[in-house]
């Protein structure tokens, strides 16, 4: 209700500024879905109404979805955006830039023009991955910018690692998507600390 997860993550996003370890460079954005349980056996008897299902490849997921911003060269979160699943990734793009970037990282799931249009209206370096049209293969300086972009965004998948496989988490704890959110910014805030411990223990913050 007092949207304290929110404020913690806040808080200790503030610190790793302060101490130098959240940078505001350049950001590479990116989206991961947590699944929900299918089961109806509940007291209503019906799924949680504010997961929805989506298809990923060949596989249909229930659930909801994380996008996160994510600082480029230290990997730490600064933005985080909770959806249901069927909400696509572009959707939330511009809800994932703190509006100071000089460049922009993503995968081909950002590849549309009011993507590309939103960082050249804003002067910022388009570093989001080419899709191939229909019928036709990637040339050659795509298929190169593409692989440096890899090489780039792959930070930004790191804090979903920490928090599948560090925290275990990988189906939402709750019903509804706010309750379950507000968890996210707490583990995301806790999976930053988790990336920078070393760092903090030898500056004695």
């Amino acid at each position: 209700r007092h949207g304290l997860s929110r404020q913690l993550f806040a808080e200790v996003n503030g610190l790793l500024t302060e101490q130098g370890l959240l940078l505001r460079e350049g950001t590479t954005v990116d989206a991961t879905l947590i699944a929900a349980p299918p089961s109806t056996k509940n007291r209503e008897g019906k799924r949680d109404p504010a997961m929805t299902q989506t298809r990923k490849g060949n596989q249909w997921y229930f659930g909801m979805k994380a996008h996160i911003g994510v600082d480029d060269q230290s990997g730490l979160v600064h933005t985080l955006v909770g959806t249901t699943a069927k909400d696509s990734d572009m959707s939330q793009f511009a809800g994932l830039l703190h509006g100071e970037e000089e460049r922009v990282s993503a995968d081909r799931g950002y590849d549309y023009p009011q993507v590309h249009g939103h960082l050249q209206q804003h002067l910022v370096e388009d570093w989001v991955a080419r899709k191939s049209k229909p019928n036709q293969s990637l040339d050659a300086w795509t298929r190169g910018l593409n692989h440096a972009i890899a090489r780039i965004r792959a930070i930004g998948e790191h804090p979903f690692r920490i928090l599948k496989r560090q925290f275990g988490y990988t189906k939402v704890r709750y019903r509804g998507l706010h309750k379950n959110t507000a968890q996210l910014y707490t583990l995301f805030a806790l999976g930053n600390l988790f990336q920078v411990r070393r760092a903090l223990l030898a500056s004695g913050a």
